[in-house]
């Protein structure tokens, strides 16, 4: 039996880098048969359309259909797997209340309607951001639906992380192991090393090795990089991040339905995990265990580090009690 893949916003091009390697197994495996439900706005349809048309002369041995609607019953009939990418932008002069609010719009009934139409098992990342904020109102606006079926993308922020050690310690990135990502996917996430580790040898005796004050060259350099990579691509190519965004969303997913075998990152539900108030989606260590995501239990963290979280669950309360005030949660 395939399984149905909703993408929202499927048009733009997130959706469009990510449909054809789903199409080719890359998020569930050589032999998953899928359909794939493209959801646009009105405006969007012809080019969701258009990618429906290069889906189909692909001729992919796994894709077993392709639908194009502005409908959000219709896209997510069935769903197993929904990637909410379709997200308001903050335009110029817009303030961040107005942008939740907007973005509050669109994923309060998307969450309704999947609540209504998608499957019991549906499993929900959401890629448009502010993608923390964005998925709590998405879960809010579920009823029925159990929360711990909505998370936020940060894998893009951890492939970030352990890219930038790699090319500081000149190392495979396959070797960089246990990078967690906190907090909220915004310039105050907090991308931790302490636990991390580089072909199994602890990525800060490493890092000494090379840049001497590791805890300087973290504030200075590297948490810098990771947290604002994505104006730095803005800057550099004149548009966001597109293809490493699809391919973070991709393993997250391929991590939540397959299971890991070590720590990864996502945004979840909170509930109290190292003092993360309970109903706030915020990105934690996490392993997939039998289709779940599991916070890594156990993990010290320094004065430093955290208030390095702290900073990121503030900005993460005020979001959610802007939302509130809006009533819209």
């Amino acid at each position: 039996m395939a399984t149905t893949i909703t993408i929202t916003g499927a048009g733009g091009q997130i959706g469009y880098a990510l449909l054809f390697r789903i199409a080719a197994g890359a998020m569930l495996g050589p032999d998953e048969k899928v359909r794939l439900r493209l959801l646009e706005i009105p405006q969007g349809l012809k080019s969701a359309e258009g990618a429906a048309l290069e889906l189909q002369d692909g001729a992919f041995d796994l894709l077993e259909s392709v639908d194009v609607t502005d409908d959000a019953a219709q896209g997510f009939d069935g769903s197993n797997i929904a990637l909410l990418v379709g997200a308001r932008p903050r335009g110029p002069g817009m303030e961040r209340a107005d942008l939740l609010a907007a973005n509050a719009g669109i994923f309060g009934p998307q969450g309704k309607a999947i609540a209504e139409s998608a499957s019991s098992d549906v499993r929900v990342t959401v890629v448009g951001n502010p993608a923390n904020t964005n998925a709590l109102i998405a879960a809010a606006s579920a009823d029925g639906v159990p929360a711990t079926r909505f998370t936020a993308l940060t894998r893009l922020d951890e492939n970030r992380a352990r890219a930038q050690l790699a090319l500081a310690l000149d190392a495979p990135v396959s070797d960089i192991r246990q990078v967690a990502i906190w907090g909220n996917h915004s310039a105050t996430q907090f991308p931790d090393i302490t636990h991390a580790t580089a072909g199994g040898r602890p990525v800060i005796e490493a890092l000494a090795e090379r840049v001497g004050d590791v805890q300087a060259w973290q504030e200075q350099t590297f948490i810098p990089r990771v947290a604002k990579r994505g104006a730095e691509i803005i800057d550099v190519r004149g548009s966001s991040s597109v293809a490493s965004a699809a391919n973070a969303a991709i393993e997250h997913t391929r991590d939540w339905v397959r299971g890991t075998d070590d720590w990864t990152s996502a945004g979840i539900v909170s509930r109290g995990e190292y003092g993360v108030p309970e109903g706030l989606v915020s990105s934690f260590p996490v392993r997939s265990v039998d289709g779940e995501w599991q916070v890594v239990e156990g993990i010290e963290l320094s004065d430093w580090a955290r208030g390095r979280i702290d900073t990121s669950i503030r900005e993460l309360t005020e979001e959610r009690d802007a939302v509130r005030a809006l009533g819209m949660l």
